[in-house]
């Protein structure tokens, strides 16, 4: 056997056919064609002027390419990218063409890429492995909370229902006052779960992939005015002024990527963390404004700042301080992962006046 042969069967067993142009959309045949080549012909004779362009409708338009890289008689060669083709009896196909030019010949090599092939075979496998344990992950957590809102919830209504009727019955003061403790602690209880249904809900939505509305964007200034008039009863009470930062624009929008009522959320959870660390007479003051292409939302309180031992981990999942007990620490965990999904961040700093900062930073509508 020649060498000129040799190199002809080689390229058959790379799955590799060689053609050389003739004119501009013809080509002949060089050496062996691999059997691919041969099933996409049928009975066709190939020794005869051949037409791939037409055969092959992706090859058509890399042929324009090709003819231009010939015409400059250049080193090396291009190529025309991945594609699908199926042949007579319906088996597909990963070709993939290149031009290059031999001496004075125009070379066109086109081969079937059987690994490429099993490569995106096996991704799509492992794609859809991945999407059937993403489901699984989801139903599980969607469980998790209808166990939450039927089995908890429901026994702490019946709970509460008890400690009203109790309160129409003509009881001591010890008894009332044991009866006011219990209803502290459902409220409790209520808060409880609350924060577990916000944490799970909106890893839900992460696992979902759930998108945001341009044209729903809530506006900033608005969601906090709305937190500041819900919660500003309960800081009076505890003679902690809550207040808005003076400096802050109220006569333009305040857009930022979101969903309204988790972002009313998000600010409702670090004020009402800073509520739980304000002394009182002090102030918690919740300021806005604009750097670049974000908008930072920050709350300030004047309380005793960060314990070094939780501040690696204070937007962690059951993160929580020594000195708050009874809490169950998903308030930070879940303002972290609803900012993260919608392009934002989030963290703190202590103040050099005392008490801490918490801040998270959104990307503005424009």
């Amino acid at each position: 056997m020649s060498e000129e042969s040799i190199i002809d069967e080689l390229f058959a067993a790379l799955n590799v056919v060689v053609l050389e142009r003739l004119e501009y959309d013809s080509f002949k045949l060089i050496g062996t064609a691999p059997i691919w080549f041969v099933q996409f012909y049928g009975d066709t004779d190939l020794q005869q002027q051949l037409m791939p362009g037409h055969k092959f409708p992706v090859l058509d338009n890399f042929l324009i390419d090709a003819e231009a890289f010939w015409q400059k008689h250049q080193s090396g060669r291009i190529k025309s990218g991945l594609w699908t083709e199926t042949d007579l009896s319906g088996q597909e196909f990963y070709l993939e063409a290149s031009a290059v030019c031999l001496n004075e010949k125009k070379i066109l090599l086109i081969a079937s890429n059987y690994k490429e092939h099993q490569f995106l075979l096996q991704k799509a496998r492992e794609n859809s492995l991945n999407y059937y344990n993403l489901l699984k992950e989801i139903q599980k957590k969607e469980v998790l909370i209808h166990c939450i809102v039927h089995d908890l919830a429901g026994q702490l209504t019946g709970i509460k229902y008890c400690f009203e009727l109790l309160s129409l019955q003509n009881l001591n003061s010890k008894a009332q006052e044991y009866l006011n403790i219990g209803k502290k602690q459902c409220q409790k209880q209520e808060t409880l779960i609350r924060e577990i249904l916000d944490a799970f809900a909106a890893e839900i939505e992460i696992l979902e992939g759930v998108g945001n509305d341009p044209q729903q964007a809530p506006d900033a200034l608005a969601c906090v005015l709305e937190v500041v008039n819900a919660l500003s009863p309960v800081f009076f009470l505890n003679q902690i002024d809550l207040r808005l930062q003076i400096d802050v624009d109220k006569t333009r929008e305040w857009k930022v990527v979101g969903e309204k009522s988790r972002l009313e959320r998000t600010i409702t959870n670090l004020v009402e963390n800073a509520y739980r660390h304000s002394p009182p007479n002090s102030a918690v003051t919740i300021g806005i404004a604009e750097e670049g292409d974000f908008m930072t939302i920050a709350v300030d309180d004047m309380g005793s700042g960060i314990e070094p031992e939780i501040a690696t981990t204070l937007f962690q999942k059951f993160s929580q301080g020594k000195n708050r007990p009874g809490r169950i620490g998903l308030g930070l965990y879940f303002c972290r992962i609803t900012v993260e999904q919608w392009g934002g961040s989030i963290g703190y700093k202590t103040n050099s006046q005392g008490g801490a900062q918490f801040w998270f930073r959104l990307p503005k509508v424009l």
